[in-house]
């Protein structure tokens, strides 16, 4: 009787020991899982933050492509369709400075890995679908009036990414460079504008 009452006994206690390893295996599992978790959540943390930094500046360089290229559509279009000289002339030095500018902005595109537009966003598109349908002194009014707005908007934009401590140095420095270019467009379409008054 003794030996039928020690075997369940046996077995009984065999179970609780493997229970209670399994239980202290299931816990030093869940501790790791636990740690691998912080870690990932970390190592997650730092690529986000550096992939958000890699999207300012792609966002930067669409967005000033984007800009430059409708100057550069705009101004052209202003060479011929502007009655006035002084637009012309202004048209013509949008041409040069954004061409410029983009082939800048595309060297450092290359570099970063970041494609840019081919063609116009629709947003800009309609602006120079707009002034296209145009001649004359009202296209010389809406032009220089956009010319105004838009240069007041890029000059932000440029201001804030080169101001920005934690943008690539290459960006920053392209942001930095452009901007007294900016402000003379700026200036330049702010005089033609007054004296068409």
């Amino acid at each position: 009787m003794k030996k039928i009452l020690l075997i369940p006994a046996l077995s009984l206690a065999l179970f609780m020991a493997a229970c209670h390893s399994s239980e202290t295996s299931s816990t030093k599992t869940d501790s790791s899982a636990s740690i691998s978790a912080d870690t990932a959540t970390m190592v997650h943390t730092d690529t986000t933050a550096v992939m958000n930094n890699d999207n300012n500046n792609a966002d930067f360089l669409t967005e000033a492509a984007g800009g430059g290229m409708m100057e550069v559509q705009l101004g052209q279009l202003a060479k011929t369709h502007a009655s006035s000289q002084a637009v012309k002339d202004f048209g013509s030095m949008m041409v040069r400075d954004h061409s410029n500018a983009n082939t800048q902005l595309k060297s450092i595109a290359t570099k970063k890995n970041v494609t840019l537009p081919a063609t116009l966003p629709e947003k800009l598109q309609k602006h120079v679908d707009d002034l296209t349908a145009k001649n004359g002194a009202e296209f010389d009014k809406d032009y220089i009036s956009m010319m105004v707005d838009d240069h007041e908007k890029d000059i932000k934009l440029f201001e804030k990414c080169a101001k920005n401590d934690k943008e690539d140095a290459d960006v920053k420095g392209f942001a930095a460079k452009t901007l007294p270019t900016l402000y003379k467009h700026l200036d330049a379409a702010k005089a033609i504008k007054d004296k068409m008054k």
